[in-house]
């Protein structure tokens, strides 16, 4: 008797939990239909404008914006009133479940403990000058004195919400070196799961230093050198490595892919190559070691691939926001159909010439050898035929770069800072893993000298940093003060031409390392909206948009002096910055 009485009162309370489930999906589709009529969405945006106290109307991306989420929320509802109301649903739930905690109960999370922490000294030791440097570092000179968050702006949600939790407020502040240290962290787990993923599960200490250029590459230590957003840029490279975890799994490996590739997208979009790379990798390496027959290899490629292509397509219609700002970064657009190839093959010519013009002589020399050495070790340790694989391991390198892009390649006005190179980092971070996996010394040798001298630049990148901060905080205290006494009340209108020329010591590191002179930015330079934010820093406030052109006007000299000229006339001012 007591039995049926528990089993009806669990029956209640789940007929209970229906019936809410119901409820609340009726009136949330209600809701996502509802805003699919532009009369709601103008309603709307209404009312946000009279809470925010903002004009948010003006943006046509929003109406966009609001009619993606609509279309994701209805989506997004009937999947969960799938999964919880049905019993083929919950049944999915269900393996999808056991097969992620069977896959977590298979890891020794301890024996991770160690590397983590070996990794963590590591970053830290290439990043401290970084820290030390104290540079504000392009947003951050707006973000600093405005507190502003502004990153759903490129739908990177992830990163939105994530700063308030970190920063313990919705207004941000300078909480630096805590951002940093949190990235160093995360980077350390990236490489051990790296590691772990693409050697079998066998961590080694050489295998832990060849995976230093998925943090400490040239090209991510823009990524590190912010101080609001760096935690968030190695978030989403954790997030692409995650999937691999559960490689064992089709369910789960699907279902985590999927989740892990939207967080990616949500905090850095140019870490979309990663995911790509390593499935590559993974079956190039399965292939050449015959450990898995061709139709398992295909099978899990195909997965891959599937679950790459839905979470993009995922991302592209339900939450990629797309707004004014397009016109001054990166599109959200990909190349129409017959313009694809043709304009894929541009990006992609343009990425290799950014990428071979960045790296100095010794980074070629290195990653030339390493290069070299996969294809040879390939040979040596296939299972298959040796002419075979020297071609199959030339194409997996290629295809490899390529990838390393990730969805750039594919964009009408795709970035080109080295920040949205990072993928690139992990390309390194795969050759070096597989070419010092249980292979000659001369091998790890290498792999230790590139990533070496990886190391090294990070230290003069950092000290970089900090001479570039003070010979420009020096030439704007010149400035500031020559303004100060022509216009004591700022009553003129002020316009940049040129910019504040990088120290001596960037120049000289630019001779062997040309990539840092793209790292570091110049603070202060004509048309560039952060100078203005950089001024605010000493007080000195001035309208940054002027529709004029300052330059074409018969301004007389008002002060010339070995930093700069001034010309005014008591209306406008133009600055022009000697170099």
């Amino acid at each position: 008797m007591l039995k049926k009485k528990v089993t009806l009162n669990q029956s209640n309370r789940k007929t209970a939990t229906q019936i809410c489930i119901i409820i609340l999906s009726i009136l949330g589709l209600m809701i996502c239909i509802a805003v699919l009529f532009p009369q709601v969405r103008q309603m709307i945006l209404g009312l946000t404008e009279q809470i925010m106290h903002r004009e948010v109307l003006a943006y046509q991306g929003w109406f966009k914006t609001l009619l993606s989420f609509a279309m994701g929320g209805i989506c997004f509802i009937l999947f969960f009133d799938y999964c919880t109301l049905t019993d083929s649903g919950r049944a999915l739930v269900h393996k999808v479940k056991q097969e992620i905690n069977d896959c977590l109960s298979e890891i020794d999370f301890r024996s991770l403990l160690k590397p983590v922490l070996i990794m963590s000294g590591v970053y830290l030791l290439g990043v401290l000058t970084i820290i030390r440097a104290n540079f504000l570092y392009s947003d951050d000179l707006g973000r600093s004195v405005e507190g502003y968050r502004g990153w759903y702006n490129w739908s990177r949600y992830v990163s939105e919400f994530s700063s308030i939790f970190i920063h313990a407020d919705t207004n941000l502040t300078d909480i630096s070196p805590l951002p940093q240290l949190l990235a160093i962290l995360i980077l350390s787990i990236s490489s051990v799961l790296f590691v772990y993923v693409m050697g079998d599960r066998k961590i080694t200490v050489v295998r832990l230093l060849a995976s230093i250029p998925i943090g400490l590459s040239p090209f991510f230590l823009g990524c590190l050198s912010y101080k609001f957003d760096a935690p968030y840029m190695a978030l989403s490279v954790l997030a692409s490595i995650i999937p691999f975890l559960f490689i064992t799994r089709k369910r789960a490996f699907l279902f985590c892919s999927v989740v892990s590739l939207l967080i990616m997208c949500m905090t850095y979009q140019a870490a979309s190559g990663i995911y790509p790379l390593i499935v590559l990798m993974r079956c190039f390496q399965d292939w050449n070691s015959r450990k898995k027959p061709d139709k398992a290899i295909l099978s899990f490629l195909g997965m891959a691939t599937f679950a790459f292509c839905f979470a993009m397509i995922l991302f592209k219609f339900f939450f990629a926001k797309s707004s004014e700002l397009d016109e001054y970064y990166a599109s959200t657009a990909i190349h129409p159909l017959p313009h694809m190839v043709s304009g894929t093959l541009s990006n992609l010519r343009d990425y290799m010439i950014f990428i071979w013009r960045d790296l100095g002589i010794i980074w070629k020399t290195g990653i030339t050898l390493v290069l070299i050495l996969f294809i040879i070790k390939s040979i040596h340790t296939t299972a298959n035929k040796k002419t075979l694989s020297f071609f199959v391991s030339i194409l997996v390198i290629s295809l490899s770069f390529i990838l390393s892009y990730g969805m750039y390649s594919l964009l009408t006005t795709p970035l080109y800072l080295p920040r949205c190179f990072c993928g690139f980092g992990i390309f390194l971070a795969i050759l070096c893993v597989y070419v010092v996996s249980n292979y000659k010394k001369i091998a790890i040798v290498t792999v230790l000298a590139l990533n070496w001298s990886l190391l090294v630049f990070a230290f003069s990148y950092g000290n970089a940093l900090a001479d570039q901060a003070r010979y420009e905080d020096f030439r704007i205290g010149i400035l500031l003060h020559d303004l100060s006494t022509l216009y004591p009340n700022q009553s003129v209108r002020m316009q940049l031409e040129n910019s504040i020329d990088y120290a001596p010591s960037i120049k000289n590191i630019s001779k062997h390392y040309p990539v840092i002179e793209r790292l570091i930015f110049k603070r202060l330079e004509a048309g560039r909206y952060w100078g203005w934010y950089y001024l605010r820093h000493f007080n000195y406030d001035q309208n940054q948009y002027e529709t004029s052109d300052f330059g074409l006007l018969d301004l007389p000299v008002v002060l010339d002096s070995y930093y700069h000229t001034i010309k005014s006339d008591g209306t406008c001012c133009l600055v022009i910055l000697k170099h």
